[in-house]
C-alpha cells in the first residue's frame, strides 16, 4: 500500500522540467546553518582519521537506506546489486573516545540549524541530510544520551502521542539507535508540521553520542523512510504551510542557510537549470552526469545523489581511479577509504555537467589539505567507495554543493543548480 501511495504521490508532483525556470524568491522562511568543522587541520594538513569515520558513517547510513526500502516494498530497489557490510569505526575510535572530552571533539561536519518540537516547543539542534527520510531526536528516558542534548519528554507536551511500533538503526560496533515512535507538531522557521512522525530514541550509539548535533532531520522522498510516514517537508507541504513544495540550500563557510518553500533568490543570480530526478528510489537522483578535468569529460553517463548530509564526494571505486587518471601527477593516498592526491601547486580545474552548464567545484573545495605539512600533496574531496549504489551512482556532498546554489522541488520532482551571487 505505501508503494502505490507514493507511486501515485510521485505520478502527480512530476511534470515536465526545462532548464531555466525560476520559483520565486519571497515565498518562504530562512533558516541559517553554522558550519561546524572541516577534514582540513588548523596546520592546513588533511584530518585522515575523520574523513575515514565520516565514510564509514555514510556507507552504513546508504546500507541503512537499503534495507529501509526493503522494509517498506519488501523488496529492493531497481538495480540492487549487493547490500554491503556494515562499516566498522577506525580501529582508534574506542581510544580517542576514552582520552577526548565531548567538548573538545570535532565529530563530521554537519549543516545543522534548530528546530521546534512539543506544546510548549522545546528546541533541538539537528542536522538537515536529503540523504535520509526521517526525524530522531534523544528522549528524555535515552540511557546514554549525553547531559548536553535537548531531550523530548511526550508527557510534557500536549500535542503529543505515541504510537505503535519502534524506530532502530542498527550500528558497526554493534550498538543501535532504538526508541518509541511519536507524533507531535514540528516547527522548522516559522514552517509548522502537525502530527509530525519521528523517533525519540532512548538509546544512542557513542559515536553519535558525542555529536554535539541533537538528531537527524531527513529530507528525501517516504520510500526510504524506517518510519515509513512522510518526512516532515512533504507533510508541512500537503497541510499548505509553505507556498511552494520545494526547499534550497546554500552551503558556504559563511551565510549558509536553508530556504523552505521556494528559493532565496538574493542568494543567486540567472536562472535555476533543473535536472528531472530520474528514479523512485527515495533519493535526490539524476542521471546523464559526467566529470570534467581540465575542461574535458573524463567520465560519463552516471547517476548522482546530491546529499547534504556528506562533505565528501563519493563514487565507485573503478570510475573514480579513472577520474583521477586525468590528473596529470595524481596519486592513490588511501586505497582502502578510497582517497587521493594530486599536486597542490598545480590543482586540477573540475566540474559536473549534465547537458546543461559545467558546474565548477573551486580548488578549495576540491582540496582537504595536505597528506603533511610541506609534502605538496593534496588530499581530494571525491573519494572511491561502494556505497551499495551499484557501479554508476555517485555520491555528491557538500564539497559540490558548496559551489552552488541548490534547488530540491517535490512539486517538479526535480533538482535545480543555480550560480552563487
Amino acid at each position: 500500500m505505501l508503494y502505490l501511495l507514493i507511486l501515485v504521490v510521485l505520478a502527480c508532483i512530476h511534470q515536465s522540467v526545462s532548464a531555466g525556470f525560476q520559483l520565486s524568491g519571497d515565498a518562504g522562511v530562512r533558516i541559517l546553518l553554522p558550519k561546524r568543522s572541516s577534514f582540513t587541520k588548523q596546520d592546513g594538513t588533511f584530518d585522515h582519521f575523520k574523513a575515514v569515520k565520516h565514510t564509514t558513517k555514510i556507507v552504513n547510513k546508504y546500507r541503512q537506506n537499503l534495507l529501509n526500502f526493503q522494509l517498506n516494498f519488501g523488496t529492493f530497489p531497481p538495480g540492487f546489486v549487493s547490500l554491503p557490510p556494515l562499516a566498522a569505526y577506525p580501529e582508534e575510535e574506542l581510544e580517542r573516545r576514552q582520552k577526548e572530552p565531548l567538548a573538545d571533539e570535532e565529530d563530521d561536519v554537519e549543516w545543522a540549524g534548530n528546530i521546534k518540537i512539543g506544546t510548549p516547543p522545546k528546541t533541538f539542534l539537528i542536522d538537515f541530510d536529503t540523504g535520509s527520510a526521517d526525524l530522531w531526536i534523544p528522549s528524555s528516558s535515552c540511557s546514554h544520551c549525553t547531559s548536553s542534548k535537548s531531550k523530548y519528554n511526550n508527557s510534557a507536551s500536549s500535542t503529543g502521542a505515541q504510537k505503535s511500533g519502534a524506530f532502530e538503526i542498527r550500528y558497526a560496533d554493534g550498538s543501535n539507535a532504538t526508541g518509541p515512535i511519536y507524533t507531535d507538531t514540528v516547527t522548522v522557521g516559522g514552517v509548522k508540521a502537525t502530527g509530525q512522525y519521528f523517533a525519540a530514541v532512548t538509546s544512542e550509539s557513542p559515536n553519535f553520542a558525542q555529536d554535539p548535533i541533537d538528531g537527524v532531520l531527513g529530507l528525501a522522498f517516504p520510500s526510504i523512510s524506517r518510519l515509513r510516514q512522510n518526512p516532515f517537508f512533504v507533510t508541512a507541504s500537503a497541510q499548505k504551510s509553505v507556498k511552494d513544495d520545494a526547499f534550497a540550500f546554500k552551503l558556504a563557510s559563511n551565510g549558509s542557510e536553508l530556504y523552505l518553500g521556494g528559493t532565496d533568490a538574493s542568494l543567486y543570480k540567472g536562472a535555476v537549470e533543473y535536472h528531472n530526478v530520474s528514479s523512485t528510489i527515495g533519493y535526490w537522483i539524476i542521471n546523464g552526469a559526467s566529470a570534467e578535468v581540465n575542461g574535458k569529460s573524463a567520465v560519463s553517463g552516471f547517476d548522482t545523489i546530491i546529499d547534504s548530509g556528506t562533505s565528501i564526494m563519493y563514487g565507485p571505486p573503478a570510475a573514480v581511479q579513472a577520474f583521477y587518471k586525468a590528473i596529470p601527477n595524481s596519486k592513490l593516498y588511501d586505497k582502502s577509504g578510497g582517497f587521493y592526491t594530486f599536486p597542490c601547486r598545480t590543482p586540477p580545474q573540475v566540474a559536473f555537467n549534465w547537458g546543461g552548464k559545467s558546474w565548477t567545484i573551486s580548488a578549495e573545495n576540491l582540496n582537504f589539505g595536505e597528506t603533511e605539512q610541506g609534502s605538496g600533496e593534496c588530499v581530494g574531496t571525491l573519494a572511491g567507495q561502494d556505497l551499495g549504489l551499484g557501479d554508476n551512482t555517485w555520491l555528491l556532498g557538500d564539497s559540490f554543493m558548496k559551489n552552488v546554489y541548490s534547488v530540491f522541488s517535490f512539486s517538479k520532482n526535480a533538482v535545480g543548480f543555480a550560480a552563487l551571487k
